[in-house]
């Protein structure tokens, strides 16, 4: 069976050794770099996926495009201040790392990232989204069941994103559950702006997460794992001491339609593919 195959029977692929320690080094020492420089100014935009459309601000709806810093729900104490310091304070960095930083541009289309965009049929692809995501020790928060193409919509949909391990991911630091075949189910709902200002959630289908039959999706530091945009996945919070750090790009099909009430925004004219 090849990799299509495979990802079109289960939703997801798990690729072993997908990159070197070196390369995962590199790109968490560049996180910690960006974020050394970051100037927080005491205005702080959490990220969280329960209710995140209440949570969502400007600097969220803006951040498409640009290099930008997340922090945890539990950062902050009841005056407002951070409670650690600021880079173990941090969900996460994007969304445009893979277009802005250099060294994130290296690993989001390296050479093995162009073989399997190759293997997988991409041509068409573009790179719409990148996060740097932290999963600190004993702070990483849970990441509620949802699917990616609630967050990058297209119609017909297209969104195929990757997760790339950059440190060991367990069941005790909160990686990745996943049911083999998930994907065959219908897209639930909508993450987009809101007529007048702000954003909502829009419930296109009621159907509930199967949840029976979801497994663990524990891999090495290096592992890539593939998830179709419809696949319903989730994380849960980080309890152990070591840190889960992961890096991710999201995917579309060019010749899709991509809202213009979609939440995230880019110039298509400057969004880019593998090759």
């Amino acid at each position: 069976m090849t990799l299509l195959q495979q990802f079109q029977t289960n939703g997801y692929l798990v690729l072993d050794n997908f990159n070197t320690a070196a390369e995962c080094d590199a790109l968490m020492q560049r996180g910690e770099e960006l974020a050394r420089n970051f100037n927080f100014d005491g205005h702080p935009s959490v990220f969280q996926t329960t209710d995140q459309a209440k949570t969502s601000d400007d600097y969220f709806i803006n951040s498409g495009d640009k290099i930008s810093f997340f922090f945890e729900k539990d950062a902050f104490d009841d005056k407002g201040k951070l409670k650690g310091d600021l880079f173990h304070s941090l969900n996460k960095i994007g969304h445009g790392l893979h277009d802005l930083d250099p060294v994130f541009n290296n690993f989001s289309r390296s050479p093995q990232m162009k073989k399997l965009a190759s293997d997988l049929q991409l041509d068409d692809y573009l790179i719409i989204q990148s996060m740097q995501i932290f999963k600190h020790a004993k702070i990483g928060g849970v990441v509620d069941t949802h699917q990616d193409s609630t967050f990058l919509y297209t119609e017909p949909d297209s969104c195929i994103g990757f997760w790339f391990a950059l440190e060991d991911a367990t069941k005790e630091n909160g990686c990745l559950w996943a049911k083999p075949g998930g994907h065959l189910t219908p897209l639930r709902s909508w993450f987009r702006k809101k007529e007048g200002g702000g954003t909502e959630m829009a419930i296109l289908d009621n159907t509930p997460y199967e949840m029976e039959g979801m497994i663990p999706l524990e891999v090495k530091k290096g592992s890539c794992i593939v998830l179709h945009g419809l696949l319903p996945h989730y994380s849960l919070p980080n309890t152990s001491g070591k840190s889960r750090q992961a890096y991710s790009i999201h995917t579309i099909n060019r010749n899709t339609h991509y809202p213009a009430n979609n939440w995230l925004q880019r110039d298509m004219r400057e969004v880019k593919g593998f090759f």
